[in-house]
């Protein structure tokens, strides 16, 4: 008689019970698999926006200032910093259209902009289109200027126009929000000299951007880690729970099989390998779930391009794998109950 077949037609005689038990594993394993996938690929995203820019430091004003742009004045301060050079601002502001707010950002090289519809010039995003019913040839008053709509842009969080940067500039009272710039030196000792010649202004470097990006998302990768594995953790108890009640259900048959001949360890084995087949059937459909999960909420959040790197090989092997490893080891004392009974009992036993 093959033990491991025996294992697997127990799951199959005891189907509903089976499929509750994996449930709560599918449901942890599904969690795990949307929520790391998710944030890995949000983290991805984030790094990839900060890699583009490629500049050593970005300069803005102190939040202490009171302003969130810097005046003529100061960007000239800012660019006869010897240390600096290769400049690139960008100026952005909100404006309140029929009762919503419509932020308006200057665009230095509209490669970085990817339309979706229309050319370069006015352009604007779909939660504009959305929430405002604008499209390619609406004019829009900003600031008294009325700008004709040419191209759109994907959606984002909030609704967006997008002007090349002298004219938002202007718009601005020729104000300037931020300035990317490379350095002759060390960027953070150049920051540190900028700081101190100039006032009002604060210059983070990129290495420090990175940081902290890495260091907040490291953290939600944390926190979405924790929350998941409870939700697993508590399937993995329902399966300890099931075992239990098997074994207890299957004494006499355990009894016959040891009376055969049946070593201990070989009984161990197959109610090892059933809870760990309990694991592994549990974490392969969470996987498939949580894959499909994240393709509708990386759609809903117009993250689609990520979608590759929200899906790494490592996660998917390690759900599945965690799942069937926490699985056996909840199956660990029911299989010593059962190797441990007495065959005479067993056979007694109703």
């Amino acid at each position: 008689m093959d033990l491991y077949k025996l294992s697997f037609n127990n799951i199959r005689r005891r189907k509903l019970r089976s499929s509750l038990t994996m449930l709560g594993i599918i449901i942890g394993a599904a969690m795990l698999m949307t929520l790391l996938g998710l944030t890995a690929g949000v983290t991805t995203a984030i790094e990839d926006e900060t890699n583009a820019y490629m500049y050593d430091i970005v300069i803005t004003p102190a939040s202490s200032s009171g302003s969130y742009l810097m005046d003529n004045k100061t960007v000239s301060k800012i660019r006869n910093q010897s240390d600096l050079y290769d400049f690139r601002e960008v100026t952005q502001f909100s404006e309140d259209v029929n009762g919503t707010e419509l932020y308006v950002e200057g665009v230095n090289n509209w490669k970085d902009v990817k339309l979706i519809k229309g050319t370069q010039g006015v352009v604007i995003n779909k939660e504009a289109v959305e929430k405002l019913g604008y499209d390619v040839g609406s004019v829009i008053t900003v600031k008294g200027n009325e700008l004709t709509v040419t191209g759109i842009v994907k959606k984002t969080q909030v609704p967006y126009i997008y002007l090349n940067q002298d004219t938002v500039r202007e718009m601005a009272g020729d104000k300037v929000g931020a300035i990317y710039a490379r350095t002759n030196g060390d960027p953070e000792t150049v920051s540190d000299e900028v700081e101190k010649n100039i006032d009002g202004i604060s210059a983070v470097t990129k290495s420090e951007h990175v940081s902290e990006i890495q260091e907040m998302t490291g953290q939600a990768l944390l926190f979405m880690g924790i929350i998941a594995s409870i939700a697993l953790l508590v399937g993995i108890i329902s399966v300890i729970n099931t075992m239990l009640i098997s074994v207890m259900e299957r004494t006499k048959e355990l009894g016959v099989l040891k009376a055969i001949g049946f070593t201990n360890w070989e009984i161990k084995g197959s109610i090892l390998f059933e809870s760990g087949l309990l694991g592994f059937l549990g974490g392969f459909i969470g996987v498939i779930l949580g894959l499909i999960g994240i393709v509708i909420i990386a759609n809903l959040l117009q993250l689609g391009d990520y979608i590759p790197g929200m899906m790494p090989l490592w996660l998917i092997l390690g759900v599945i794998g965690g799942s069937t490893l926490l699985s056996i080891l909840a199956g660990l004392y029911p299989a010593m109950r059962a190797s441990k009974l007495n065959v005479v009992e067993a056979l007694r036993n109703e």
